[in-house]
């Protein structure tokens, strides 16, 4: 029932679409509805054990659920932190499952949290075109930016926020103040904040965004950088660099920080098997490491779902598409590998797997570490990466387009897409004519196909109804 009203995937290994479609089941399992006494107006999904709502979790969920057709609406999650909004633009990072009060600790009094709500939304403005949603959230967003400003903004205008906001597991981090992840995941929405300005023709928003994104990674350019070894790193009180290479470090690629010469740098380190570069990209903390491990110890030599999809997403804005596809499907092999392994019995998906072998990452660091079945983190890989990097398809629906990049002729693509109230089908096989691409859809939109092995590249109107196209009269 699931699979006939979510997307459906073509690849040529069988296991990737077998993967695909047990999220979805899962999905549907695990999906909940919120309850009376916490507050929570619609469903979400859960997973075992669940105390808590948590922004995080919900922003990651939000980043796959775009592609159920509706069926589960990522809306909900995110919506029901901004009914939480206090008046001075507070919003936490937990709340409780029972009655949708603050959870609060006193390692994070204020529950702070990584913001990534912007991006959440501009991702949603694109897969779903919902423009007036952009125009309702903005105050929301901003106050939540003033927020931020008035009780974590420092005299050197970086942030300073403590590590447990940080959501980096147990990766050490001692003597951190300033942390690169968190102000490299604030410039990153204050620049989609930008964008959302600009969809909404609204110059002033976008300019102080603008203004705010520039300063702040100017900031992170100057004070974070080591030119030795060519990594950005966390500040202590003092604003001296302070811990060792961490794969959070890689937020500031999403958040197009680094100039071309830096980000090659950091992507050298990423392909460096005494680095990041291990089978299963990729590491909490790199090889070279003392505190690595290759049991994994929670974070530390652990390969974690969303730090896979930040980097793969980080490397798509420098160009490295081939490189980031090489690496999506890596991690997913790993995690296939977890869930058949070479016995009878069927395992699980987990919150972090182990670098450089199939299993879990294991820690007595972190309680009830790994999570079994935490598809908020699974997801992003079975279904977002999948989709976006796997098969290579970059949807906009304001845009009306649909951007197919592929290495090389391939049979694999999209059946079943809903793009609004338009559905769409996108198919690559060979047949008796060559390579032929073929398509269905129910109204006019614009298609770009690029082969990169073959210097190809290609945008066309496509009609409603069916057609197809040779790939050799490109």
């Amino acid at each position: 029932m699931v699979k006939e009203l979510v997307p459906a995937i073509h690849f040529y290994d069988q296991d990737f679409v077998d993967m695909y479609n047990r999220t979805w089941v899962w999905i549907n399992e695990q999906w909940e509805s919120g309850t009376e006494q916490n507050g929570f107006v619609g469903e979400y999904l859960s997973y075992k054990g669940q105390k808590t709502f948590n922004q995080f979790e919900a922003c990651m969920s939000a980043l796959f659920l775009v592609y159920s057709n509706q069926k589960y609406s990522p809306f909900s999650l995110v919506d029901f932190f901004y009914s939480k909004q206090e008046e001075d633009g507070a919003i936490r990072s937990d709340y409780s499952i029972e009655d949708g009060k603050p959870v609060l600790s006193s390692n994070n009094p204020l529950g702070v949290t990584s913001c990534l709500l912007a991006y959440v939304e501009f991702v949603f403005y694109h897969k779903i075109g919902n423009k007036k949603r952009l125009k309702e959230v903005v105050p929301k967003l901003e106050k939540y930016f003033e927020w931020l400003n008035d009780n974590f903004k420092s005299e050197n205008g970086l942030y300073s926020v403590p590590v447990e906001a940080c959501n980096s597991g147990n990766i050490p981090r001692k003597n951190c103040v300033f942390p690169i992840d968190f102000n490299a995941q604030l410039a990153m929405n204050a620049l989609y904040m930008s964008a959302i300005g600009d969809i909404l023709n609204d110059k002033e928003l976008s300019f102080k965004y603008k203004k705010m994104y520039f300063g702040l990674k100017t900031r992170i350019n100057t004070y974070m950088w080591d030119d030795d070894t060519n990594f950005y790193y966390d500040l202590n009180n003092k604003g001296k660099k302070v811990g060792e290479k961490f794969i959070g470090a890689y937020w500031t690629l999403l958040a197009e920080i680094p100039n071309d010469e830096r980000a090659s740098f950091l992507i050298k380190q990423l392909h460096d098997p005494n680095e990041f570069g291990t089978d299963n990209p990729f590491p909490g903390l790199p090889v070279s490491s003392e505190n690595y491990s290759e049991s994994g110890n929670g974070w530390c030599g652990g390969v974690i779902p969303i730090n896979t999809f930040m980097v793969v997403k980080g490397l798509i804005n420098y160009n490295e598409f081939v490189f980031a596809r090489e690496c999506a499907i890596r991690h997913l092999y790993f995690i296939l590998d977890t869930f058949h392994p070479d016995t009878d019995k069927i395992d699980d998906v987990w919150e972090g797997y182990l670098p450089n072998k199939e299993g879990k990452s294991s820690t007595n660091e972190i309680p009830e570490f790994p999570r079994k079945r935490f598809i908020a983190m699974n997801g992003l890989i079975s279904i977002s990466l999948m989709i976006e990097n796997i098969i290579g398809m970059d949807i906009s629906l304001p845009r009306k387009t649909v951007d197919w990049t592929m290495p090389s002729r391939e049979a694999m693509g999209i059946e079943g897409l809903s793009l609004k109230r338009n559905m769409i089908t996108i198919l690559s096989n060979k047949n008796a004519r060559g390579w032929e691409v073929r398509l269905e859809s129910e109204k006019l939109y614009y298609f770009t196909i690029e082969i990169i092995d073959e210097d190809k590249k290609k945008t066309l109107p496509i009609p409603s109804g069916k057609c197809s196209m040779l790939v050799d009269k490109l």
